[in-house]
């Protein structure tokens, strides 16, 4: 059977983790206690929503003490947020990740807060983002951080690509920032939060896809980030003539789209959408015209920042959505799909193991990613 599970020791903190490296993202609809429980047994993670309280952890710590090297204690960079971290990693000494979450990673502030925990806390292991460029996975690493979460845009439930026009492409980003990362002896996360089956949005200009050992392929250079492969089976069509498939550039929608990003150089996944709307999330099972749904929101959508900040402040937009997505029951059927998936890809391109993945795959663009004939 393939090998899925890493082991990593980490730049600044020195210290060694093994595991499946899939993580929950810190969204407070999917981060949650109940979710770590289920995602430990299988060795995968959980980066745990900052909006727990310490009775909240310290009762999580007693009850599932073996969940407790799967998780990490998730903060913002502002003053109460990391007088409310360090209580909590105070109190439960046995978590070792920290989690630093900010929807802009291109600050000197979130430059300096990032330096302020890795003197506070100088044996945790440290993720931080979100960024897109190397540049900037660079400074967060030389600043202290360990893991760089790498993503800005591509969420399912994120319309900051919309609001603001801001955003990179999600592959060309985890090609780009783990070349960046691995020089450094650093890991990136490629973080992208979109519910699997979810709708369509612009067209891009192609999709990607593995190609199988032994084909043929042959290459052009697309950009200076990265060389696309296109199918050598049409060679009539140039780049030009190729029809856009209605996939958008960013989140996973299913476990292919996880083997991709770890084919691209991605360290761990951090996944959103795909985990949402199970037992282990928070929310009450909504019904509605026979059919069971649960709500699944982005954390800077109107729905979260009224729920945890009153409201959405004057000076900024909303960059989220709210939506209602069917409910799927116990998130270990989808756990084990997504492994299950994960482990077939290796086999098809001849990867032992994870870690070999990234050394054994070629991206091919093509116009069409799967039959759509009984879609």
């Amino acid at each position: 059977m393939v090998d899925l599970e890493r082991t990593f020791t980490f730049r600044n903190s020195k210290q060694t983790y093994s595991g499946i490296p899939i993580i929950v993202a810190n969204m407070d609809t999917v981060g949650t206690f109940e979710m770590a429980v289920v995602m430990s047994q299988h060795s995968m993670f959980t980066a745990i929503h900052k909006h727990y309280t310490l009775d909240d952890w310290k009762l999580f710590a007693t009850n599932h003490p073996e969940c407790l090297q799967h998780v990490a204690v998730s903060s913002g960079s502002g003053k109460n947020d990391l007088e409310k971290m360090s209580s909590i990693l105070e109190a439960v000494p046995q978590i070792k990740f920290i989690c630093l979450d900010v929807a802009n990673g291109y600050s000197e502030h979130f430059v300096e807060f990032v330096k302020l925990v890795r003197a506070k806390f100088p044996e945790h292991t440290i993720m931080a983002g979100n960024v897109v460029t190397g540049e900037m996975v660079e400074e967060l690493i030389l600043s202290g951080a360990d893991i760089i979460k790498v993503g800005v845009g591509p969420g399912s439930v994120c319309t900051t690509r919309t609001k603001t026009g801001v955003g990179y492409p999600q592959l060309s980003a985890v090609i780009e920032c783990a070349d960046s990362a691995h020089g450094l002896k650093g890991h990136i996360i490629s973080h992208v939060t979109r519910p699997c089956g979810g709708g369509t949005s612009q067209p891009t200009p192609g999709a990607h896809s593995l190609r199988v050992p032994g084909t043929q392929a042959f290459s052009r250079q697309d950009s200076p980030l990265t060389t696309i492969m296109w199918d050598f089976r049409a060679p009539h069509k140039t780049p030009s003539q190729s029809q856009p498939t209605h996939e958008q550039d960013g989140g996973c929608t299913c476990p292919g789209d996880v083997a991709k990003a770890f084919g691209a150089g991605a360290d761990f996944v951090m996944l959103g959408g795909m985990f949402s709307g199970h037992t282990e999330c928070a929310g009450e099972v909504i019904e509605r015209n026979g059919q069971k749904l649960k709500l699944f929101y982005g954390m800077s959508s109107e729905t979260a920042m009224k729920k945890h900040a009153g409201g959405v402040a004057e000076y900024r937009a909303s960059e989220g959505k709210t939506v209602e997505v069917p409910y799927k029951g116990d998130v270990e059927n989808t756990i084990l799909d997504i492994l299950g998936g994960l482990r077939s890809t290796c086999t098809y391109v001849g990867a032992a193991k994870l870690k070999e993945l990234s050394r054994r795959a070629t991206f091919i663009r093509v116009t069409q990613q799967h039959n759509t004939v009984f879609s």
